[in-house]
């Protein structure tokens, strides 16, 4: 396998790039991306075998069953991030290993049911969080100590916004190339 392929595999819709320019309207898109991935994702992987679950989306990837606890868990510790920064004054943010939680018995062999939940309940407690940020609100920020940056929370939603579709994406090109849709 190609290193372009093996990229593609990896980034299939490509990097995450902060615009120059956030409106309100481009904020309002990834609200919106956010409020409604969990049925979308649920749609996507609910009829699934344990033994698709348990395929990996690309060479030496994660299988689709850690791809969707992946989620549940990034998406809880931004939740957190976002109360954090909303809260203190610029903190700096607890980082975790998520492969070393991907390998973990509850992300490799759980149902997904559980992961499902939790992102529908996470999503809407977050959405409703971000429906009710001031400009001032999206303008305050975090520091991520393993990327030593400072990271404001309008550019935070948009991150959310991509890795909701980019795992999206690694599932559903898994699926495609399986013909299993």
């Amino acid at each position: 396998m190609t290193n372009e392929v093996l990229y593609q595999l990896q980034y299939p819709i490509g990097k995450f790039e902060i615009p120059n320019s956030i409106s309100k309207n481009k904020i309002e898109d990834w609200i919106s991306i956010l409020e409604h991935f969990p049925n979308r994702l649920e749609h996507l992987v609910k009829n699934l075998s344990d033994k698709q679950l348990d395929t990996s989306y690309r060479p030496e990837g994660w299988t689709v069953r850690q791809v969707v606890h992946h989620l549940s868990d990034s998406h809880h510790h931004s939740y957190i991030r976002f109360k954090w920064a909303l809260t203190e004054e610029n903190p700096v943010i607890k980082a975790y290993d998520e492969s070393l939680w991907a390998a973990l018995s509850d992300s490799k062999t759980g149902p997904i049911e559980m992961s499902l939940q939790h992102l529908k309940a996470i999503h809407f407690k977050l959405v409703y969080l971000l429906k009710s940020l001031s400009e001032e609100d999206l303008n305050k920020s975090f520091i991520h100590p393993e990327l030593n940056k400072e990271v404001i929370l309008k550019h935070n939603i948009g991150l959310y916004a991509w890795h909701s579709n980019h795992h999206y994406a690694h599932i559903e090109n898994l699926l495609k190339r399986n013909q299993w849709i």
